[in-house]
């Protein structure tokens, strides 16, 4: 796990980021199941007091993805496909209550902002296709357009202006940012298809934070939802030809 210096926060925030830089070292592996780990161990290598790191453990406790060896020590649990699959149904309805939210409360700025992400996206696209087919290098612009997904994301968090929802939505995503960019990568270099044409709801979920219907908003975004995850959750597919560097 990548040392990371928390200090200066409050003491709130400084146990919501080492909840999170632990609980993404349990889920992409870097933890392993069965690996123990002492408080005193992840307050150094998080750069933090003991504290912070004491109330994250008992949080993952809470999780199910650690459990308490001894008054100092803990282990790392098998995460099975129970739990992620809980973990999953849990952050697909919060990215709808996210959606019901910013129909509500999404300003006219914000939602021209997200149809120039999408115009963004959309050109990226036809330019990651043509390279494609002329077996040209894309990862350039396969990066570009996962930013550009990722901040659309997170114009559709701000337009809910609810703080304690997005942050709840933080804590109990099944993927990391990193670990899920990693999956994506890895399946579009199987399949070149793969995901690319998934925001195209998108378009979809604009009109309709525009006529403040919260409803389909909420519908469009747990459908889109629950389809990512359950295809960077599958076995990766069958490799096909794709050119990158």
């Amino acid at each position: 796990m990548a040392s990371e210096t928390l200090k200066g926060l409050t003491a709130d925030t400084l146990a919501d980021r080492a909840y999170r830089a632990i609980r993404d070292a349990v889920t992409t592996g870097e933890l392993r199941p069965g690996q123990k780990v002492t408080e005193r161990g992840l307050a150094e290598r998080l750069s933090v007091s003991p504290t912070p790191v004491r109330e994250a453990i008992r949080r993952l406790e809470q999780d199910g993805l650690l459990e308490r060896t001894g008054p100092r020590t803990v282990q790392v649990v098998a995460f099975g496909d129970a739990a992620i699959q809980d973990l999953a149904e849990v952050e697909v309805a919060l990215r709808g209550m996210v959606a019901r939210f910013a129909a509500r409360h999404a300003s006219p700025a914000q939602l021209d902002h997200l149809d120039a992400i999408l115009d963004e996206a959309d050109d990226l696209l036809i330019v990651i296709k043509q390279r494609q087919r002329t077996g040209q290098e894309v990862s350039r612009h396969l990066d570009r357009l996962l930013d550009a997904m990722q901040r659309f994301n997170e114009v559709v968090e701000s337009c809910a202006h609810n703080p304690v929802l997005v942050r709840l939505l933080g804590q109990t995503r099944v993927f990391s940012a990193r670990e899920r960019r990693a999956r994506l990568l890895e399946r579009i270099g199987r399949n070149d298809r793969f995901g690319l044409d998934r925001y195209g709801s998108h378009r979809a979920l604009v009109r309709a934070l525009r006529a403040g219907d919260s409803a389909t908003a909420e519908s469009l975004v747990i459908d889109d939802v629950r389809g990512g995850l359950g295809d960077l959750l599958a076995a990766p597919t069958t490799p096909v030809s794709v050119t990158r560097s």
